[in-house]
């Protein structure tokens, strides 16, 4: 498979994030919730965000070995630009291996944290020690895109 160079995939990677706000189910519902004064407030539920992506065989074990050790730096900028419960879970199917993730966004404006994330440095050397492990699905591909979002069909807390 013909991967594109370093610099585009890095801008697509972005470029995905920014879709999965107009591609993705979202759950930003809000509830009614009292603050410590007593006072209605407004809650903001979280933004669920699902999508999956191949994974090369034989960059399998190298790409546990990044996460196994994440850099510090990257889960800073994880962290500082609202992404909480970020998880990435593994699977075989029909002898190809598969990437799920899943995060939990809280901002106020996805866009922009998506954005400040893919201009952070250290970010973007993670990107060019994972994206080479990674298979995109072929509409990702076709699009220029590593992960291809999920749509959310249930949810329950």
């Amino acid at each position: 498979m013909n991967r594109l160079n370093m610099k585009s995939n890095l801008m697509y990677l972005y470029l995905f994030a920014g879709l999965l706000l107009f591609s993705c189910q979202t759950a930003r519902d809000t509830d009614a919730a009292k603050d410590e004064s007593g006072e209605q407030s407004t809650v903001t539920e979280p933004q669920r965000v699902g999508m999956v992506t191949g994974l090369s065989p034989e960059k399998a074990e190298y790409y546990k070995e990044l996460h196994a050790d994440t850099w510090e730096g990257v889960l800073a900028a994880i962290r500082q630009y609202n992404i909480r419960n970020y998880s990435i879970y593994l699977q075989e199917i029909e002898g190809k291996l598969y990437l799920f993730s899943y995060y939990e966004y809280i901002g106020d404006d996805y866009d922009a944290d998506m954005k400040r994330i893919a201009a952070d440095t250290t970010t973007q050397r993670w990107w060019q020690e994972t994206d080479p492990c990674q298979l995109p699905l072929p509409e990702a591909l076709a699009k220029g895109e590593v992960w291809t979002p999920m749509e959310e069909v249930f949810h329950t807390d």
